[in-house]
Order: structure tokens, then sequence, then C-alpha cells
């Protein structure tokens, strides 16, 4: 039977914005739904942010961690608080619904100081070893290399900024779909959505729901995808 997935990410305390919509059978929220470096602030909009999942009319919900949800890396809040409002909680760890094999992680390559599952991107490829070979979706919070994922560097230049041994892995386990976020739009720029590449059918999804700079209101309201 196919499943109707909503994929959000990114939605920094704003996630009372979005539009709710219909026939959804799960949602998977790839992380950032926090904003602040400080984990007892961040501590506070993420109980904020369960209250409101928790509510959603949806069989099925899915959270994965992102950079800046710094209280679940400093164990401010655990997976038990996620599960208790039922919702799943995916750290490097995988769940079965309706037959589908969802793996989760956190994982991005370290940038700047102080935030959250960060690791040196020479490594990160030890993380995505573990992916199972029969996953069917891959949610992340950062994307793949050269997948979604243009934005300016500290210099203004334009750059790719994903994940390069993350392609490689997915370009090998080929699954139905992968789920990301970390990477907003810019003003300039349109990160959100979704693409295939030229060879192989996964579908990507970038479903981070704001711009960069224009925090307050969304310029998306994530991706719909059937599976």
């Amino acid at each position: 039977m196919k499943q109707t997935v909503w994929h959000i990410s990114d939605t920094h305390t704003y996630h009372e914005l979005l539009d709710i919509p219909e026939n959804i059978d799960i949602v998977i929220h790839s992380g950032d739904a926090t904003n602040p470096r400080d984990p007892y602030l961040s501590e506070d909009e993420m109980q904020s942010f369960i209250s409101w999942y928790s509510l959603l009319p949806i069989k099925y919900k899915v959270f994965v961690s992102g950079n800046h949800d710094v209280c679940i890396e400093r164990n401010f809040i655990k997976k038990d608080d996620f599960e208790r409002a039922g919702i799943i909680y995916l750290e490097n760890d995988w769940i079965e619904i309706e037959g589908i094999k969802i793996w989760g992680s956190p994982i991005t390559p370290t940038f700047g100081n102080g935030w959250a599952f960060n690791k040196n991107k020479a490594k990160t490829s030890e993380v995505w070893k573990h992916i199972p070979d029969d996953t069917n979706i891959v949610v992340v919070h950062g994307p793949p290399k050269g997948i979604l994922d243009l934005s300016y560097d500290v210099t203004g230049k334009l750059e790719f900024c994903g994940d390069t041994s993350l392609k490689k892995r997915m370009l090998d386990l080929k699954p139905k779909l992968c789920l990301f976020g970390h990477i907003h739009n810019s003003e300039d720029i349109i990160n959100a959505g979704t693409m295939k590449l030229s060879i192989g059918d996964t579908i990507y999804s970038n479903g981070s729901v704001v711009t960069d700079g224009k925090f307050g209101k969304l310029s998306s309201n994530g991706n719909i995808i059937e599976i």
C-alpha cells in the first residue's frame, strides 16, 4: 500500500505557520525545530515544538535532530520525551512503518563552533556505512553534495555545501527517498523542493521552510511525496 509522506525541515520555531495538509500518512521532520545555541533556550523551544507536533492529525510522526537542536545533543531533551508524545525519534537508527524502512541521523559536517551533531567531514562516511542496505527512506539533516545545497560561503562565494560521502552512499544504496534540510533558500537561490538525478530513481527532498535573512515567514510548506 502506498503511503503519503509530508517532509518538513528547518522550521526554526515557526512550525505553527505551516498549513497542515490532509490525507498524510507519515510526517517526517529532518531537524532544526529550534534556533539558539543556548541549550536552555533550545529546550523551551523544543518543548513547544513537541507539543505542536504531537497534535498533528497524522498517524506516524518522525523526527530527526538538526545542528540547531542543541538541547537534544546535550540531553536536555531525550528520546523518551518524543516517545511519550507519540513521536518516533531516530538518531543513527531505523524503524519500519507499514513495510517502509526509515533510517535517520542528525550528523552534519562540522562548520563554525558550538553547533550540535557535527562531525569532521572526513569521518562522516563512518556514519553512512551503517545505513542498512534495504532502507527505503533515508532522513538526514544535511544534504548530499551538489543536491539542493547551493549557498554562499563566508566570503560571499557560491558553493555546494553538502556532504560528498553521503552522496556516494546514496548512489550506492538507491533508497526511494532521501530527505534533508539544513541549507535554506536564500534571496536569489531556491533549495527547497524535490529532484532526481540523471542516474537512479531516488527522490531527493529539501524540506526546509525558511529563507535566510527572512525568518518570521515561510517560503515553503515542505514537500509531499508518495511512496
